[in-house]
């Protein structure tokens, strides 16, 4: 559990840099359901997923810590952009080793952003590039696994509960860990008898095969949903896991394209397959749900590109 308190300071460093994100009801979704349900709009966040909120607390947590004048960290996808964008906001040069073949939307922006761009023939290389940088002087900024960033993180489980103080139920995917410790944790302090849905895409359920396993596991992912894509998970969140959330859900990729379609053709939203396997996810558990029941969807990225969408209807279309 990351400190409500953590939390409430990471907000303060990263007020004014980065949005508070909407919050809404769908009435669509809500008909569906036979429930309220709301849609937490975290893909119009600055850099188009959650990852600066993070990624600013802890480079600002590491440089008052004295850790370094220059950052460097691994990622093919959201948290490039993250670290790149709060090193640009503080003035301290980054550098983003990101795994070959890493999409070309991903990489220009991260560029756009003023960050400098390595590439490395896979994740692993990629954090063992990144330890060579440590060594050269470098300071680590993690993507996920470090409890600043989790701390960042959290300040959207505040904005959660202050727009929706009788919320039942947040639904929140998961790739390495750290989004749904931050956001569930500042959740459940907030609102204890709160549920948190755990989500994966089958390929990306790091979190399914630990908690099966009884212990952190690693994986090679495989799943489209790349930016849940993380080789392994957070002993962090494990023990957050293992402890706060109602359930973990798997669910296709397929099943996440899907709802992606539905979200952008009813809400006019498009979210990645990582995010719209909350509302996937939702489907599966739908009996659950009654009239009293305020559900929400965080819906954490929306790097999505128009070759991403081509290649999904081919690749899904062939299945139907």
């Amino acid at each position: 559990m990351i400190p409500l308190a953590d939390i409430e300071a990471a907000r303060r460093r990263i007020s004014g840099h980065v949005h508070r994100t909407a919050q809404f009801r769908s009435a669509t979704l809500s008909a569906r359901f036979g429930t309220t349900v709301s849609l937490k709009l975290e893909l119009l966040q600055k850099t188009g997923s959650f990852k600066p909120r993070g990624a600013l607390n802890q480079l600002r947590v590491l440089l008052e810590q004295g850790a370094g004048t220059s950052f460097v960290g691994v990622s093919g996808g959201n948290f490039a952009q993250g670290l790149a964008y709060a090193g640009a906001l503080l003035g301290v040069p980054t550098t983003v080793v990101m795994p070959e073949g890493t999409p070309a939307n991903y990489v220009d922006a991260t560029r756009g952003y003023g960050a400098t761009v390595e590439f490395a023939p896979g994740v692993a290389a990629a954090f063992a590039r990144v330890d060579d940088l440590a060594a050269q002087g470098a300071a680590v900024a993690h993507p996920f696994d470090h409890p600043a960033m989790m701390a960042g993180n959290g300040t959207v489980g505040l904005e959660v509960v202050a727009d929706d103080p009788d919320v039942t139920d947040v639904f929140v995917s998961v790739g390495g860990g750290g989004f749904i410790t931050g956001v569930g944790s500042a959740i459940k302090q907030l609102s204890p008898r709160t549920r948190l849905w755990a989500v994966e895409t089958a390929g990306a359920d790091v979190l399914a095969r630990s908690l099966a396993a009884g212990v952190p596991q690693s994986m090679e992912p495989t799943s489209e949903a790349r930016t849940l894509g993380s080789p392994y998970l957070s002993p962090t969140a494990f023990a957050f896991a293992t402890e706060h959330i109602e359930k973990g859900l798997v669910v296709t990729d397929e099943m996440a394209y899907d709802a992606q379609l539905f979200l952008l053709e009813r809400a006019k939203v498009l979210p990645e397959l990582a995010a719209a396997c909350t509302l996937a996810a939702l489907e599966t558990e739908a009996a659950r749900f009654g009239p009293g029941d305020h559900v929400v969807l965080v819906l954490c990225g929306g790097n999505v590109s128009a070759a991403d969408l081509i290649r999904y209807g081919e690749l899904f279309g062939e299945r139907r």
